[in-house]
């Protein structure tokens, strides 16, 4: 923070004398615990919400400041005065931390479709399947009532068959979703075939998991935990507690005594175990977690971490489907990576001969 807070100084006071250095170094040792503030003393709780913005600033300003030292240093190898450089590149720098802080919310709060058509070869009493997938919305503080009626918008003019929400849907505790009355948001979506979700990580985080199950029961969400359904004669559903649940079932368990003939669908908050759901037979599987990583450069991190990290990818008779999220965790920034909802149109085409 200290590194942070004096290259902030000493532009400051390049720009305009700035004098008030006691203040300034209090602001930067609230700014930063602020989060930690807001998570343990509850009347401070809206310190959480700065503390989360200053996530985003503590990263791009690790990754910028270096390379405005660098400049001021070149550029006093070359006799240039370094009060001008300071300025200059300092000012340069702010403008870039504006832009990615405008390009970010942005991101975040402007989510977009993404169409995808598959075709599983199994016989099914429907044709066609529309789904509908969000994950991570993390509502609370900052994912809050404006992006929830976003997405209910949103899925409604998709107009899916089941909606499928694997993970993440509220940030920690109930508490904030149950303030806000975001339940009665959520209820307005609608699907014929229903809507299912699964728990994420931060479900687990927040140790308010019967809280939130009697949230989701409220307006006719069914969070499946290490269930399955079968929903009419078309396909099964399956939805797997989060890894975090050292517990959870195995997907050969879930399918053990499945009719395979079935289309299988799944939902699993964390795409870390395609392979096996390949190996079991699942044919379409649903996940989020990843973010994408939320704030370049931090995918090339997700990208080591996970097999698929975004996006689609068919291993074998698996369609895999991972979405980078439709909220966020922390600041409410996205950079390299875009709030979305997955919208997938499945084909039931049974293979000659079957």
């Amino acid at each position: 923070m200290f590194y942070l807070g004096w290259n902030g100084l000493v532009w400051l006071k390049a720009i305009c004398s700035f004098q008030q250095e006691p203040l300034y170094w209090i602001v930067i040792a609230i700014l930063s615990y602020a989060y930690i503030l807001g998570r343990m003393v509850k009347p401070l709780s809206w310190l959480s919400i700065i503390g989360s913005i200053w996530f985003g600033f503590i990263q791009y300003g690790l990754l910028l400041f270096p390379l405005a030292n660098l400049a001021i240093l070149v550029l006093s190898l070359l006799d240039i005065q370094e009060q001008t450089s300071i300025v200059v590149v300092g000012t340069v720098t702010a403008i870039i931390l504006a832009g990615i802080f405008i390009t970010g919310l942005y991101n975040a709060y402007s989510p977009t479709i993404r169409k995808y058509e598959v075709t599983i070869p199994k016989k099914a009493e429907m044709k066609t399947l529309r789904v509908a997938v969000a994950s991570d919305m993390h509502f609370g503080k900052l994912s809050g009532i404006a992006h929830a009626k976003r997405l209910v918008k949103m899925m409604n003019r998709i107009k899916p068959d089941i909606i499928l929400l694997p993970g993440d849907i509220i940030d920690d505790e109930p508490e904030h979703f149950q303030k806000k009355n975001m339940g009665a948001i959520m209820s307005q979506l609608h699907a014929p075939l229903g809507i299912y979700g699964v728990l994420g990580n931060h479900e687990y985080y927040g140790r308010e998991i019967p809280a939130f199950l009697k949230e989701m029961e409220k307006v006719d969400i069914r969070i499946l935990m290490d269930e399955v359904m079968q929903i009419g004669n078309s396909f099964y559903l399956l939805g797997r507690k989060d890894k975090t649940d050292s517990r959870r079932k195995s997907f050969n368990q879930l399918v053990n005594e499945l009719d395979e003939s079935l289309p299988l669908i799944a939902m699993d908050h964390q795409p870390a175990e395609l392979k096996e759901a390949q190996e079991s037979g699942i044919d379409l599987i649903v996940s989020g977690h990843t973010h994408r990583g939320q704030m370049a450069p931090n995918h090339l991190i997700t990208r080591r971490l996970f097999e698929l990290d975004w996006g689609y990818r068919k291993k074998g008779q698996l369609h895999a489907f991972v979405s980078s999220g439709f909220g966020f965790w922390g600041p409410p920034l996205r950079i390299g990576s875009r709030s979305e909802i997955l919208e997938i149109v499945v084909e039931f085409e049974e293979k000659e001969g079957n």
